[in-house]
């Protein structure tokens, strides 16, 4: 069975703080070969990785991210909500993520708003040697981006409406793939995505048999807050017989 390529889902969130540095950690040493993030601008126009618009949900802070600066946002608890080994970890910036990460492995940069990829994008220009995906589930935010760079790796997320449309649009776009939910997942969906050369890597996978079953059916990636498992899964594999 062919390995797929393992996204780890906001790092390896099913034993860290989401999108801090230390779950980004723990998902380079898990053995994925991608981390996904998530991006909000500060008051002040920084890049930051955070999932939520607001705060109080992954934070001791509260309002929305865009409403503190970035002087503000580094003094919050991002851990402790997760579990008390973790008080004191903190909000990190897209930098900080490009500098300790960019070289090592894939980044896939969920970008919300076209504010912030247009910042996104000025500060990659300072790590060319990054490796990265920018995705979004917003199609005019994605036709925009397109305008702006027509070079940038651009990945489509889809959870509803017309798969096929979808597909369509990701041509259209000049995507390098097609990320949709995993309850969206259908053969005839693959095989249409197969069809256009745009890989399929799905959104969020944590059981091993579910994996499997994808993999089979022709993906080529997976999104999960558990990479260490899937990775352990489909080592094992690769030394049995199919």
């Amino acid at each position: 069975m062919t390995r797929p390529f393992l996204w780890a889902h906001r790092g390896a969130s099913c034993c860290a703080p989401e999108n801090t540095m230390t779950a980004f950690a723990s998902a380079v040493e898990s053995g994925c070969d991608g981390i996904e993030l998530d991006i909000h601008l500060t008051r002040d126009g920084i890049p930051v990785v955070i999932h939520d618009e607001t705060l109080q949900r992954t934070t001791d802070g509260c309002g929305p991210v865009a409403a503190r600066t970035w002087q503000q946002l580094r003094q919050l608890d991002a851990g402790s909500w997760f579990a008390a080994e973790f008080a004191g970890e903190s909000i990190p910036s897209l930098e900080e993520v490009l500098q300790t990460f960019g070289g090592r492995l894939r980044l896939n940069l969920e970008i919300k708003e076209f504010r912030a990829g247009m910042a996104v994008l000025e500060l990659l220009g300072h790590y060319p040697s990054a490796q990265i995906v920018v995705s979004s589930f917003n199609d005019d935010l994605l036709q925009r981006l397109r305008s702006t760079n027509a070079q940038l790796p651009i990945a489509v997320l889809f959870d509803s409406g017309n798969w096929r449309q979808a597909v369509q649009f990701a041509q259209d776009l000049s995507a390098c793939a097609f990320h949709p939910a995993v309850n969206l997942v259908t053969r005839p969906l693959i095989a249409a995505c197969v069809h256009a050369g745009l890989p399929v890597s799905v959104w969020t996978v944590d059981r091993a048999c579910v994996a499997r079953s994808l993999v089979r059916a022709g993906i080529s990636g997976l999104f999960t807050n558990d990479p260490a498992t899937l990775n352990a899964v489909f080592s094992n594999r690769l030394s049995q017989p199919d």
